[in-house]
């Protein structure tokens, strides 16, 4: 199984959060599931550093590429199709960020780790 960490899963998983609960966690480090970070997720960060939503102990632009080293997690970039296929998903989700992520998890062939059970109403496979 391939997973998609959506933005909090990937947050609670390099802060070793308690949030992030043992099944998934089990999942997120067996070595044949390979895990991925969505790009949108990157800007989904951004943004909430920009609005003072979220802070992270260093920049952005070390913190995350140094998290992935750290815990083998693949960048996920976000293709011209990705975005293109938001366009025919259902309106079950407003969140464009999320939405992006339903959408790459569905053309990659991906699980989503994520708390948000819309997600299961896409015929994404969730994880939590």
């Amino acid at each position: 199984m391939r997973i998609l960490l959506d933005t909090h899963a990937f947050l609670w998983w390099v802060a070793d959060d308690p949030k992030l609960g043992r099944r998934v966690r089990r999942q997120i480090e067996a070595a044949k599931n390979p895990c991925f970070l969505s790009v949108a997720s990157c800007w989904e960060m951004a943004i909430k550093i920009g609005l003072g939503k979220l802070r992270l102990p260093e920049s952005i632009e070390k913190f995350v590429p140094d998290q992935l080293a750290v815990n083998g997690i693949e960048l996920l970039p976000v293709e011209f199709l990705d975005a293109a296929a938001v366009a025919k998903l259902d309106r079950h989700h407003g969140d464009p960020f999320d939405r992006l992520l339903i959408a790459q998890a569905l053309r990659n062939d991906l699980s989503i780790a994520s708390r948000d059970r819309i997600f299961g109403k896409y015929g994404v496979r969730r994880l939590w």
